[in-house]
């Protein structure tokens, strides 16, 4: 398959100036030369072929962003290389950007004061975009999402949702070959959600489009990628599909539990302190088990359970000991869950 994504050993250091407190300090950093050198990205390889969604994930400070302004020409590599759609970015920052297009967070691209459609209009002047072209884009935009309704309404008066799907809209206008797409859903309700990942999937359906997602919402990673590359510390941790990266966690499965029925009532903070105090009691009941968690989802607990040290019904008894079960739920291992476990270096 056709190659859009290479990079080879890539590096990104920054120079951080060690800075000294007071005035008299602050005088004297204007002439300082003590530097620390802090590595964000370190010798990182990898390559994307057209049509691929690779999520990119790693906690916060782990890289990603920096990795994705190096491929969009915002940052040069301190070493290494990097070609996207055959060309070095930061060198070729203008036929870059003709060919991609970019989502940063909440970051819009459109013209606060103006409807939607004209944001559109100007970016189909600034991207030369034909008429031909445009129609036929706008035409499949309103097969794929309701957009009449927002066309003509100034951004500043769009809710977060619309605002951010339209900003999608955007980026796929000029029917770029790379989108990248750093936390799109971030702040979003579930209907919302769930309407711009069908969107993205069908537009990388649509155009073959090459879709680079950035995401701590592992609902987008399991509703559009296959593929995902994990980070951490500027470090290349994992890089292969879902499915093989939940095979190395096969042991472990998911109890998923619903504690009665005033836990449908219970607010976020209040489900999470039930989950923190299930986890403790499970732990307190079990010492030598080095390996219980549970995390509070929705109106759930899921307790996350490795087969290969304990028993699942021993589980499932001891926290009928501690509460009143209304609801039970037996599944395999979440990508949260792995990646989580991941992060807490527990694949080598």
């Amino acid at each position: 398959m056709e190659k859009i994504i290479t990079l080879n050993d890539v590096t990104k250091e920054f120079k951080v100036l060690n800075r000294k407190e007071g005035l008299r300090g602050s005088i004297k950093d204007l002439f300082s030369r003590d530097y620390n050198i802090v590595r964000a990205v370190c010798n990182i390889s990898m390559e994307v072929s057209r049509g691929e969604i690779v999520g990119y994930l790693g906690p916060n400070g782990a890289g990603k962003s920096t990795t994705i302004k190096m491929m969009t020409g915002v940052l040069e590599p301190t070493s290494g290389e990097i070609l996207v759609n055959g060309m070095v970015p930061y060198i070729k920052r203008t036929q870059n950007a003709q060919n991609i297009g970019v989502v940063f967070g909440q970051r819009s691209q459109l013209w606060w004061a103006l409807p939607v459609i004209e944001s559109f209009n100007i970016l189909k002047d600034i991207y030369q975009v034909s008429d031909r072209n445009y129609s036929d884009m706008m035409e499949l935009y309103t097969s794929l999402v309701d957009i009449e309704d927002i066309l003509h309404k100034p951004v500043r008066q769009l809710s977060l949702g619309q605002r951010t799907l339209s900003d999608i809209l955007a980026a796929f206008l000029h029917n770029p070959s790379t989108v990248f797409l750093d936390e799109p859903t971030i702040g979003l309700d579930v209907s919302m959600k769930g309407k711009i990942r069908k969107l993205v999937k069908a537009l990388n359906k649509e155009k073959n489009t090459t879709v680079i997602l950035t995401t701590h919402d592992m609902g987008d990673v399991d509703a559009l990628c296959r593929r995902i590359v994990i980070i951490d510390k500027g470090s290349l941790l994992y890089d292969n599909d879902i499915e093989n990266l939940k095979g190395f966690f096969g042991s472990y499965r998911t109890v998923k539990v619903r504690l009665g029925r005033e836990a449908e009532e219970l607010t976020k903070e209040n489900l999470k302190r039930l989950a923190n105090e299930l986890q403790q009691k499970l732990l307190d009941t079990h010492p030598e088990v080095n390996s219980l968690t549970a995390i509070s989802n929705e109106s759930w607990i899921d307790v996350l359970v490795h087969e290969d040290e304990i028993d699942i019904m021993k589980v499932v008894n001891s926290i009928q000991e501690h509460y009143k079960i209304y609801d039970l739920k037996l599944e395999e291992i979440s990508t949260e869950s792995v990646i989580r476990k991941i992060y807490e270096g527990e694949m080598q």
